[in-house]
């Protein structure tokens, strides 16, 4: 029995139309999720790789996208594009899609902890392999874990959170996503609760820890332009401004490559731009933003090759 995955893909529409598709197309949908992106990508597409890492989202890909035809689903990571479309025999794409959003699935399966709404084991592991979020939060130290929560969270109360973290589990090991919560919301000051859920950047900062998920990102968009064919597009969603950094800075580095100083009236690098921005980086409509709250920090940002 496929258990319910219930995914709501953030700028839907903005994003099937970014990818330009057509019917002689191949395209890779690296964060394939629940399918929502994928199964619409697919009818417009003459192939479709949809990839996850997630061994729960392969199963209901399998199940929601089969009988399409012409769609191959791969459980592997999107950072190993290269190897993934070398294997298929694919020489090149015309489009790449990541989501890098947690799915709505993830989020609300309890057993996963990824969210501080509800009490599960400190797990946070896409792939449900290797390192958790226990292991972080137990065995850190604690400027590591101020390091870490600062750098990927961008909390202010970093150190404070580090501090408290370390004096609980020296009475016993984090467990649970509650137990970290409440240690969270006994270093926030009272004055600063009222803004949004105190361990909204803490999760999120533990989480890119866990599953190296920068790491992963600034080597995958290099690899992903290499695989791209001419006139084909690499469409990025994010999910936090330090996601978000990195593809912007990328996509501008591909536009503009020159590095001849700037006081040089001609370029004689010989650097010319590797492609183009067809569009400025899309947010969701205050119509989207009212349905699903979980789109709210969401841009999207395309990239075409020349």
């Amino acid at each position: 029995m496929i258990m319910e995955f219930v995914h709501k893909s953030v700028l839907f529409d903005e994003t099937i139309k970014s990818l330009n598709l057509d019917k002689t197309k191949i395209f890779l949908d690296g964060t394939a999720g629940g399918g929502g992106h994928s199964r619409e990508i697919a009818k417009n597409a003459k192939r479709l790789i949809a990839v996850d890492q997630d061994p729960d989202a392969i199963k209901v890909l399998h199940e929601r996208l089969d009988s399409l035809g012409n769609v191959t689903v791969v459980q592997n990571n999107f950072e190993n594009v290269k190897s993934i479309l070398s294997d298929l025999g694919i020489d090149g794409i015309d489009g790449m899609l990541l989501d890098l959003g947690v799915s709505s699935f993830q989020l609300d399966n309890g057993d996963r902890g990824f969210s501080f709404h509800q009490n599960a084991p400190l797990d946070m592991r896409m792939s449900k392999s290797g390192m958790s979020a226990a292991d972080v939060v137990n065995n850190y130290s604690e400027n590591e874990l101020a390091n870490v929560i600062f750098k990927y969270g961008e909390e202010k109360f970093s150190r404070r959170i580090a501090k408290n973290i370390v004096l609980a589990r020296q009475d016993k090991p984090i467990e649970t996503t509650f137990e970290l919560v409440d240690i969270i919301k006994a270093s926030y000051p009272k004055a600063k609760m009222r803004d949004s859920h105190p361990a909204r950047k803490t999760f999120q900062a533990i989480r890119i820890e866990v599953n190296g998920e920068l790491d992963k990102l600034s080597k995958t968009l290099d690899d992903a332009l290499d695989c791209l064919n001419s006139g084909g597009r690499l469409s990025i969603i994010t999910f936090h401004s330090l996601e978000d950094r990195i593809v912007k800075e990328k996509f501008a580095k591909w536009c503009n490559p020159c590095t001849c100083p700037k006081e040089f009236p001609v370029c004689v690098c010989g650097k010319k731009p590797l492609g183009k921005l067809p569009f400025k980086a899309v947010a969701p409509s205050k119509e989207e933003l009212e349905e699903n709250p979980r789109a709210r920090s969401s841009r999207l940002r395309t990239f075409e090759k020349f």
